[in-house]
């Protein structure tokens, strides 16, 4: 991109960005839209917004609603004000949607002696966090030994800064847009530059980690997200609490491939 390019924000007529948002936008906008990846759109449910008298049901309602992943975020009480479920939770679970890859998000604060239990469990990938500091070299080569993929997630109060270390050995970097603990938070859309860089990141070191984003995802802030870079959408109220989740599945993907679509 040439320093003297210009690029805009465009809106459906008659729509507005609120104030809060306007000053986040500008900055996506003076650095210029990010070149097309060529990562599949992912949606990934997250169990965490599930009925919890049924979570096998659940799990197989969005494998047959077209979900690509399913997202188990575990939770221990200490990393963050909640408890979730366990590796026993996610066995059960696992036959119900075999066809679905097993996004496992571990807020916890040791979550070395949860690696093999998962793993046996049945996920497809881990996420640890960034903010366990000189901890994540060991837990991240301890992901790969195991043969899971591996992921790393930061927080919206960590800068972004805190990842650029592990890029290199990663599959996937996770951008939490509410603070970890509870479903059904409102999306923080002062995490859209950190997106934009992790994006950023990815395309100058010519990188293939995937760009995940998770908490108040929902049909707007897709393509918000989608925008700044994200190719892989957590979701939780906005698709498990929708009667016809298939049609909530499909119109989430429209809408993010419709964007990766027009910047091409």
């Amino acid at each position: 991109m040439g320093g003297k390019e210009r690029f805009f924000i465009r809106l459906p007529p008659g729509q507005k960005l609120p104030p809060s948002r306007f000053f986040v936008w500008r900055l996506i906008a003076q650095n210029g839209t990010l070149p097309p990846t060529s990562f599949k759109m992912i949606i990934a449910p997250s169990l965490l917004a599930a009925d919890f008298t049924r979570l096998g049901l659940e799990a197989a309602r969005a494998q047959r609603a077209g979900a690509d992943w399913l997202h188990l975020d575990i939770m221990d009480g200490q990393f963050v004000p909640n408890i979730s479920f366990g590796p026993g939770v996610v066995a059960a679970v696992r036959p119900h949607a075999k066809k679905l890859f097993f996004d496992v998000h571990l807020m916890c604060g040791k979550p070395e002696v949860l690696l093999e239990p998962f793993t046996q469990a049945g996920a497809d990938q881990i996420i640890v966090h960034v903010e366990l500091g000189d901890r994540v070299a060991s837990l991240l080569w301890k992901i790969r030994a195991l043969g899971r993929k591996v992921g790393l997630a930061v927080n919206p109060p960590t800068s972004i800064a805190e990842v650029q270390p592990y890029l290199d050995k990663i599959d996937l970097l996770l951008v939490m847009t509410v603070n970890p603990g509870f479903g059904g938070q409102s999306f923080i859309h002062e995490c859209l530059p950190k997106i934009q860089q992790a994006a950023a990141w990815r395309r100058e070191r010519k990188l293939n980690y995937r760009l995940e984003v998770d908490g108040g995802i929902n049909n707007q802030t897709v393509i918000e997200c989608a925008r700044a870079g994200a190719d892989t959408f957590v979701a939780g109220t906005a698709l498990f609490r929708q009667r016809n989740m298939g049609a909530a599945v499909k119109k989430m993907r429209q809408l993010a491939q419709g964007y990766q679509k027009k910047a091409e």
